[in-house]
């Protein structure tokens, strides 16, 4: 039904002009202007120039209606991260901000590797931010994308509400064809609520700001419960005497305990309490299934993107990356 869906919404939108003004007298733009002139006290005839401006963009439409993270199997998804040229920048930008990275993860317990890797996935160290302005990108999907419209017009409300709170540019940022924003990749709402300022100079800046971009990457971890020192994740191998259940998909949270998938025939090395929460997970590899077990910790990064696939591949870059950073000090 989903796939129905977007393609009817891609077969539609291809008779559309590539780019249309925002027109603020539709009933859902007006609607969208009143209530942030009377909740959050904006200038109507401010807003309503600035809304004005902003475009729908076919391409975006087209982005969100097939993320890599669905639209690949995990073999090729992963080729996109785990390669020498991401693993030497991982290198590089760790001994760049190493001082940063260890007074971080010192104090809220959220491994480099971790931190690295989220940001070398999310935009290659800052190489790739996004290029679309994040006013046309939630404008668009707030009111022409049916499906997520009503995030995406909540989440346009956030961007206008921080703009006026960290002196963002409305008019210039640029960010993700989903309004992402920085080298973290924040969506407005969570710039609001998990950034925060590491450098002390008194604005949490995720465009400018490295020791501010790691450390609301860390705290993000934090409020999403992330466990100082717990195991993440462990590869795993099924017995012959396997006679567990395997799974059809890969949710986002444990389902059984340590003990339960060792006893069934699961074999992984972890230091884990037999009670302690886990899942099975199966991924498609190149040479056939990859089994994996994932713990508390690996869904908690999956709270930055929601997919298992997205959560193994910065595990796994970050630690390429750690283990590439280790190998180059012991030469």
């Amino acid at each position: 039904m989903k796939r129905m869906l977007a393609c009817t919404l891609l077969a539609v939108l291809g008779a559309q002009p590539a780019a249309l003004a925002l027109d603020t007298q539709r009933a859902d733009v007006a609607a969208f202007i009143d209530e942030l002139v009377n909740e959050h006290e904006f200038d109507r005839a401010a807003l309503s120039t600035l809304l004005a401006g902003a475009t729908r963009k076919d391409k975006i439409l087209e982005a969100i209606s097939r993320p890599a993270e669905k639209a690949k199997p995990w073999h090729d998804y992963r080729d996109i991260f785990i390669q020498p040229k991401r693993i030497n920048a991982g290198v590089a930008f760790w001994a760049e901000h190493e001082q940063t990275i260890a007074r971080i993860s010192e104090q809220t317990g959220v491994p480099g590797e971790i931190l690295v890797g989220i940001i070398g996935v999310e935009t290659f160290y800052g190489r790739i931010t996004g290029n679309y302005r994040v006013l046309d990108a939630l404008a668009t999907l707030g009111f022409d994308y049916p499906p997520r419209a009503t995030f995406f017009r909540r989440e346009l409300k956030e961007f206008l509400l921080l703009a006026r709170e960290e002196q963002v540019n409305v008019e210039q940022a640029l960010g993700s064809y989903a309004g992402a924003m920085g080298s973290p990749q924040f969506i407005p709402s969570s710039y609001r609520a998990y950034a925060v300022d590491s450098d002390g100079d008194g604005r949490r800046d995720l465009f400018g700001s490295w020791e501010d971009i790691i450390g609301s990457v860390a705290n993000y971890f934090v409020r999403h419960r992330w466990q100082r020192g717990a195991a993440v994740v462990s590869d795993a191998t099924l017995t012959k005497d396997y006679h567990g259940e395997l799974p059809r998909k890969n949710a986002l949270k444990v389902n059984t305990t340590s003990a339960v998938l060792s006893h069934e025939g699961v074999t992984f090395e972890a230091d884990v309490a037999p009670d302690a929460g886990a899942r099975l997970i199966v991924f498609e590899g190149a040479q056939g299934p990859e089994y994996y077990v994932g713990f508390d910790n690996f869904y908690v990064i999956t709270r930055y993107n929601r997919s298992s696939m997205y959560a193994m591949a910065v595990w796994q870059l970050g630690n390429a990356v750690a283990q590439a950073r280790a190998a180059a000090t012991d030469e």
